[in-house]
């Protein structure tokens, strides 16, 4: 069973993938993150990497991600790469992630991918307050990613904010179930759980 769950920057995607991760069990769940599949720009100097658009789909190798999902599918394992959000690189390392009954696709922008979309069973939106995901944005970079303030609230005036409008908040219609407020919904957390343990307990 593959499924995305799909929604903007600090909606709240991490939150809701992580509370059905807990509940289905880590065995049972292959968890994919868009993130990880950012683009190498390594052979550029740092200036030039922190003006790339981040938010765009063209930052992204989401062809890598569509092989791995497949072959996840047909129960090899993967080395999903490993990225370094402050130098804006690949690390040399990889995580193995084995097969398992579930694949749990995160990102913002999974669903603006037709090939990528195509792959998934069951599609989430989490839809959340503009002001709300801004704020934890802004906590998230300054604390996780080393950015100052003035750079977060650059890159979301610049990219951000226009590629949501773009490609992140028009790509909602492709959803099987919206959930506002993200992690606080308990009442959609727990509907898109039961469909989960639902679908594998058909599938033993």
């Amino acid at each position: 069973m593959i499924i995305g769950i799909c929604g903007g920057t600090g909606s709240g995607k991490t939150t809701v993938s992580q509370k059905v991760l807990e509940a289905v069990g880590e065995d049972q769940v292959a968890y994919l993150q868009h993130d990880s599949y950012y683009r190498d720009w390594g052979h550029l100097p740092f200036e030039e990497r922190q003006k790339v658009n981040f938010d765009h789909p063209d930052a992204l190798d989401t062809d890598l991600l569509i092989q791995h999902v497949e072959r996840l599918r047909s129960g090899q394992p993967i080395n999903q790469p490993v990225y370094d959000f402050t130098q804006h690189v690949r690390t040399k390392e990889v995580r193995r992630i084995d097969p398992k009954p579930v694949v749990l696709i995160e990102g913002i922008l999974i669903f603006e991918n037709a090939g990528l979309r195509s792959q998934m069973e069951l599609k989430v939106f989490v839809d959340t307050a503009d002001d709300l995901r801004f704020i934890r944005r802004l906590q998230r970079d300054i604390t996780e990613r080393g950015r100052t303030v003035e750079s977060v609230i650059q890159q979301y005036l610049e990219w951000v904010r226009p590629m949501h409008l773009e490609f992140v908040e028009p790509s909602k219609r492709y959803a099987d179930i919206i959930i506002p407020e993200g992690g606080l919904n308990l009442v959609g957390i727990d509907l898109i759980i039961q469909k989960v343990k639902a679908q594998l307990a058909a599938s033993q």
